[in-house]
């Protein structure tokens, strides 16, 4: 007899395991099918928590090569990056976090299946390697994530030619790195390289960087880059790359039409990443997909009763889904409560933050300013630099602004734009005012302490209304 239970998740993501804690929380005997020898999913194991950990060894580096400035005196000559230590230090993270994950399962009473998994007709799960069984399910919740992807010039062969999931490991700091795509893997990686010593190139085939953000935070990030020395290729496209024991040569073409080749010994494909659906078994279930991803409702239904989908795997059919850890997670609690006979409400996309932790980092809520425009708005802006705040002069972090974009009539903010290295830390304050349909003026009457880094979010509100304090 096949083992029976209120609910089985494929996946055991951000989105898989936060969905299978909470419906466990809320009384149902749970299960969830994951084939890594670990929980976690990409956050935890590729993406954001080992990339992070990369983040802040570059810092400290950066930090410690300024430590004359600090007036801290390093007698031993220049200080250098250790990769054998790095590894060593964020594999541990990980393997914390992902142990934690674990204890969190047995804490809650949650059954880890370890295998792979596909759907086996109407509320059935069949794990097919691994420890191999068919299990009963009233409720299957899908979340499989997603993958590194590339396009059709270029061969990914994970040695000269890689994806953020062989970045993460490397043994050595490669004297040279083109970037292919400049979203947040792209840039994040960027970031990291530079600072450890990589001669870095990022090639963007759309006009700026960080081509989703707005356009005032990505002429504030190339600014950025190339004064660090990082080498900045937008619009350009990527015709080719062929690799050999010594390198990668890369084919690129520019807007005019001029074609152009580099030299690097790798080159990291961050091109986005696409659905984990192959051998599911969703479409001979008659699960209704879409290039790939599973189309599902405002409430993660799919289109065959009793089987739920989130995370990177989705798409809602209008728009781009985020593929985000916290949305995952949001997304994961918000179907648990749905199958639990809890009054659920839709997540508001609009006000998700997106947090990308290049140096500097982007924080951003909301409309850019040209969507806000194109949605019909009539728009007033307020912006702040860093560079005046006191406490960004002490921390020598005084790049970057604060952009708030407002509705002109109703003060409604509608957007909250941020770069700074503790951009994803001040986003939230927007987040909020944004949940509870605040207006710039919510922002420039609550007293922000001094000196802090928020102050430059009070004074962007303050621009809103062109009266700031200090600037």
């Amino acid at each position: 007899m096949p083992t029976a239970y209120d609910v089985v998740v494929i996946g055991a993501g951000t989105g898989g395991y936060v969905a299978a804690i909470r419906a466990s929380q809320l009384g149902k005997k749970v299960a969830v099918v994951e084939k890594q020898k670990a929980l976690g999913g990409t956050c935890l194991i590729w993406g954001c928590i080992p990339t992070k950990a990369l983040l802040e060894h570059a810092h400290a580096l950066k930090v410690i090569r300024e430590a004359r400035e600090w007036g801290v005196m390093i007698p031993y000559g220049a200080p250098a990056i250790d990769m054998k230590q790095v590894q060593a230090r964020k594999d541990k993270i990980v393997g914390g976090l992902t142990k934690g994950v674990e204890f969190l399962f047995k804490k809650n009473k949650i059954d880890w299946i370890k295998g792979t998994a596909r759907l086996k007709g109407r509320g059935k799960v069949e794990v097919f390697e691994g420890d191999r069984q068919t299990l009963d399910a009233r409720e299957i919740i899908v979340a499989t994530g997603s993958s590194p992807r590339s396009v059709p010039a270029v061969q990914i062969d994970h040695q000269r030619i890689i994806t953020s999931d062989e970045a993460i490991h490397l043994k050595a700091v490669p004297k040279s790195l083109v970037i292919m795509g400049s979203g947040a893997v792209g840039v994040e990686f960027a970031s990291i390289y530079r600072r450890f010593g990589s001669e870095v190139t990022i090639i963007e085939l759309l006009p700026r960087l960080v081509p989703v953000e707005d356009e005032a935070v990505s002429a504030e990030l190339e600014k950025s880059f190339k004064k660090q020395g990082i080498t900045v290729l937008t619009g350009t496209k990527v015709t080719s790359a062929s690799a050999s024991a010594d390198g990668v040569t890369i084919e690129a073409q520019s807007a005019d039409g001029k074609s152009h080749a580099i030299s690097a010994e790798l080159l990291l494909v961050a091109t986005g990443r696409g659905p984990v659906t192959t051998g599911l078994g969703a479409e001979e279930l008659g699960i209704a997909m879409e290039n790939g991803y599973i189309k599902v409702d405002e409430m993660y239904r799919t289109s065959v009763p009793n089987v739920s989908a989130i995370g990177d795997v989705i798409t809602l059919g209008a728009g781009v889904h985020p593929q985000l850890a916290h949305v995952s997670s949001m997304e994961g609690v918000i179907v648990a409560e749905r199958l639990a006979g809890k009054d659920v409400q839709p997540l508001n996309y609009d006000h998700v933050p997106g947090c990308t932790y290049c140096d500097p980092e982007i924080g951003s809520v909301g409309l850019t300013e040209s969507e806000a425009r194109q949605r019909g708005y009539d728009v007033r802006v307020g912006q702040f630099p860093f560079g005046v705040l006191g406490r960004a002069k002490m921390a020598g972090e005084s790049e970057g602004f604060v952009k708030i974009v407002a509705d002109a009539g109703t003060d409604r903010v509608l957007g909250v734009h941020i770069v700074h290295a503790h951009a994803s830390d001040l986003i939230q304050e927007g987040v909020t005012v944004m949940e509870f349909k605040g207006a710039s003026e919510d922002i420039a009457r609550i007293c922000h302490g001094h000196p802090t880094l928020s102050e430059a979010v009070r004074e962007a509100a303050l621009a809103v209304d062109k009266r700031t304090l200090n600037a």
